[in-house]
């Protein structure tokens, strides 16, 4: 038991740093977008700081569940599904 404590320790180190990479990346691929989208129509009554700062606002809430369940979650879940099921039945 104490070797998988070990375990889940260090892999959410390394999730840690899957989930800040994707998140830099995911972040920087959206502000391109609606940079990209405000340029196509720039007769908004905002700037291009204040249309980047809002999208990013509520693309930042979703994206944040999202990559929790999908980088903490799910593989912790399965890892300690495959160890219970192999040393339990």
């Amino acid at each position: 038991m104490l070797a998988l404590a070990r375990f889940l320790i260090m892999a959410a180190v390394v999730l840690t740093v899957i989930y800040g990479s994707l998140w830099f990346y995911l972040r920087s691929r959206r502000r391109d977008l609606l940079e990209t989208d405000w340029a196509a129509d720039p007769s908004e009554t905002r700037s291009q700081d204040d249309y980047v700062r809002d999208g990013l606002e509520t693309y930042d809430k979703r994206r944040h569940r999202m990559l929790v369940l999908l980088v903490y979650i799910v593989p912790l879940c399965l890892v300690s599904l495959i160890v219970y099921l192999t040393n339990f039945n």
